[in-house]
C-alpha cells in the first residue's frame, strides 16, 4: 500500500499544543469611576520572550495554530463582609487592529484568530476555594504570517448599582506571531 506523502505533512495547528494564558487584572472600581481603563490594566502571560509584563502593553509571543486564553480578574474579587461578591469584569470581544495602513484604531480587515466559544463558562455559584472569572479563548490562524498584531479589548464592567459599562482599552497589547521552523514540524 502506497503512503500518500501529503497525508504525512503535519498540521501546523496541531504542533502548538501548549496553550498560552494571558491574565489581565483590572482596577475595576477606578475604571468604572473614571470611565476609562487607562492605567487600570496589568497583564501577564506564560509565553517565552514576552515584553511588557505587568503593563497594559504586553506583547505575547505565539505561533500560528496556538490556542490563547485571555483571562480577566478584578483586583478586588474577594467576598465582602456582607456576604456579597463584587462585580466581575468580562471580555466581550478582542478586536485586532490594522496597523499596516498606519491607523492603529482601524479594525483589521484580515482575520487573525478563530474564537473558541466558552467551553466551561464561569460558575454561577461562587466558592471561596475556586476562582471564578470570565475569559475569551481563540486559536491563532494556522496560516497567519509572522508579525506583530495589536489588539484592544471590549470590556463589560458593572457598577455597584448593577448598571453595565462598556469600555475599550486605550493601550494596545499585541501578539508577536513567530514562524514555525522546520525542526518544529
Amino acid at each position: 500500500m502506497a503512503i500518500n506523502e501529503e497525508a504525512q505533512e503535519p498540521n501546523t495547528g496541531q504542533l502548538n499544543s501548549v496553550q498560552l494564558n494571558i491574565v489581565t487584572v483590572i482596577d475595576l472600581h477606578r475604571a468604572v469611576k473614571t470611565g476609562t481603563v487607562k492605567n487600570t490594566l496589568y497583564m501577564m502571560d506564560n509565553s517565552v520572550g514576552k515584553q511588557g509584563q505587568g503593563t497594559a502593553h504586553l506583547q505575547t509571543v505565539c505561533k500560528p495554530g496556538q490556542v490563547i486564553n485571555w483571562i480577566i480578574y478584578a483586583m478586588d474579587s474577594e467576598k465582602r463582609p456582607d456576604g456579597t461578591w463584587p462585580p466581575m469584569p468580562k471580555i466581550n470581544n478582542i478586536v485586532f487592529l490594522d496597523d499596516e495602513i498606519g491607523d492603529e484604531d482601524d479594525v483589521s480587515e484580515h482575520k487573525i484568530m478563530t474564537e473558541l466559544k466558552i467551553y466551561g463558562g464561569p460558575d454561577m455559584m461562587r466558592d471561596p476555594f475556586c476562582p471564578v472569572y470570565y475569559y475569551w479563548a481563540g486559536i491563532v490562524l494556522p496560516d497567519l504570517n509572522p508579525g506583530v498584531y495589536n489588539y484592544r479589548f471590549v470590556l463589560e464592567l458593572q457598577r455597584e448599582d448593577g448598571e453595565k459599562v462598556y469600555l475599550d482599552t486605550v493601550e494596545k497589547p499585541s501578539l508577536k506571531v513567530i514562524p514555525i521552523t522546520a525542526e518544529q514540524r
